[in-house]
């Protein structure tokens, strides 16, 4: 999980935010108001300026995997006894194991928080376009996933450009994703503006709506413009700013310049958000990929915690990456004694 029980009002700050007018504040004094959740109007959950209502606490944690597995090529969908068999597989991952020799250990099971289940329509992949179900790679672009993944936990760390920017507590990139814990994301509205609280690293993006042109000021969660298509949300994002000499944990998350992301979320039940992304980078792609996933506000349907999101003060408790580099200075000083001494 990972969560610091320190609880702070961030949603409560995103919509006093998104509440500020957007005329002059000379001489104004606003009001932060926070937006009810709305009520089912006909086949849709609507807010109470007419607005789908996509607000509460989401997670899309599943153990299907983004890519289909090479022993799942030619098969789009599980069986009913595959997909309790990998979930069985996955709950009896989730118990902590003796270190390997020199290992000075990890987190144990109470700080991950990993799903157990399969999505539920027991798809083989979160990818559905290419119809293969796998990332279409440039021959560059499969090199460095394959360099990003072989580095992860062994790369050179004497220096902070050898952590990958997750290790570093800057992001590890949109679109909504998730990995061993702190998966949830808030979603909260106003008139004219969302906004999307990601648990791991207090990550939020506030997207207006009045259809505005994208700020040329670059970010790493790209700037984000959202419109409606009837009662779905459309969110598109460019002007990322890209990391020169930055390691990323994955390399399709990796943000450029040239990275354009188009996110969908419709609310098709009271527990379910149709959610899917479409990603385009030339640089690393051969041509745009979607990925499309369920999110549910019923947690514990995806084996994860339930719960209000808390504060995840990764920079103040990142005494690994202090630590690790005072190690490899304490290495070098220790050397160039050794050297001397010769």
């Amino acid at each position: 999980m990972r969560r610091v029980p320190c609880r702070l009002g961030a949603a409560a700050a995103v919509i006093i935010l998104m509440s500020l007018p957007a005329t002059p504040l000379a001489g104004q004094a606003g009001t932060a108001r926070k937006p009810a959740s709305g009520a089912k109007k006909g086949n849709v959950y609507r807010t109470p300026w007419g607005d789908p209502d996509l607000q509460g606490i989401w997670t899309g944690s599943t153990i299907t995997p983004l890519e289909r597995p090479a022993k799942f090529a030619d098969k789009k969908v599980l069986t009913e006894a595959e997909a309790v068999a990998l979930e069985k597989d996955a709950l009896a991952g989730q118990v902590d194991r003796p270190h390997r020799p020199g290992d000075p250990g990890t987190y144990n099971q109470i700080w991950f928080d990993p799903s157990s289940k399969v999505l539920p329509d027991r798809r083989t992949s979160l990818i559905v376009d290419p119809p293969d179900g796998r990332i279409p790679f440039t021959p560059e672009g499969a090199k460095a996933q394959e360099i990003a993944r072989q580095s992860y936990g062994h790369g050179d760390y004497s220096s902070w450009l050898g952590f990958d920017t997750g290790e570093r507590c800057l992001t590890d990139g949109p679109p909504i994703y998730f990995s061993g814990y702190n998966n949830n994301y808030e979603i909260v509205q106003s008139p004219g503006h969302v906004a999307i609280l990601h648990e791991l690293y207090r990550e939020v993006r506030v997207i207006p709506l009045d259809g505005q042109p994208f700020s040329n000021i670059p970010s790493l969660t790209g700037n984000p413009r959202g419109h409606w298509e009837g009662d779905t949300l459309v969110v598109e994002s460019a002007n990322f700013r890209q990391l020169e000499g930055a390691r990323w944990a994955d390399a399709w998350r990796t943000v450029r310049r040239s990275t354009h992301l188009v996110e969908r979320f419709k609310r098709v039940d009271e527990h379910t958000i149709d959610y899917r992304f479409t990603w385009q980078d030339p640089t690393i792609f051969t041509r745009p990929w979607t990925a499309a996933y369920p999110l549910t506000n019923d947690q514990s349907s995806r084996g994860v915690t339930s719960g209000p999101l808390y504060e995840y003060a990764c920079h103040e408790g990142n005494y690994a990456l202090v630590n690790v580099l005072n190690a490899a200075r304490t290495a070098e000083k220790a050397a160039a004694k050794k050297s001397s001494s010769k």
